[in-house]
């Protein structure tokens, strides 16, 4: 299990499928704030109501300067599902082997009712545009969590 990569590191670099079938890497928002979330599974209650308030909160996101990107490890074609079915209008990312989530510390042992398995844990990075981390949550609540990350980058544009 890796360690979480901490404010004032670099980024680790990644490359990997989106919703679209485009190859997002991280190198291509130079220059653009990203807010990279890691969330466990599409279409569960929680991880549905953090996209949509991205989705929802997305304008307000760009007009700071910066992009949305989720991960998880489900396949490409479950992103899309997830996609049309709630309209979401900025990238998910299929990290079916979980390697970005390993490289930023995100792939973590979970417990749920006594069961230990490995899984990412909701967390969310802000890279500045230099490709440094400038904030991360560990364990994001998931209401609330659209106005902190704004709150963030407001902070970082001011």
């Amino acid at each position: 299990m890796a360690e979480w990569i901490e404010p004032g590191k670099k980024a680790p670099a990644f490359s990997v499928r989106a919703t679209d079938g485009s190859l997002v890497r991280l190198s291509s928002f130079k220059g653009k704030a990203v807010v990279l979330y890691f969330y466990p599974k599409d279409d569960t209650p929680g991880c549905t109501r953090e996209a949509c308030a991205f989705r929802d909160r997305l304008k307000e996101i760009e007009d700071l300067g910066a992009v949305v990107l989720g991960v998880s490890a489900d396949s490409v074609e479950k992103h899309v599902k997830f996609t049309e079915k709630y309209s979401l209008t900025f990238p998910l990312l299929a990290d079916t082997e979980h390697e970005i989530a390993e490289k930023y510390g995100a792939w973590r042992e979970k417990n749920m009712y006594g069961k230990v398995s490995m899984g990412i844990q909701r967390s969310t990075f802000i890279i500045d545009g230099d490709g440094k981390v400038a904030k991360l949550w560990k364990r994001v609540s998931v209401d609330g969590h659209d106005q902190q990350v704004i709150d963030f980058l407001q902070e970082m544009s001011s």
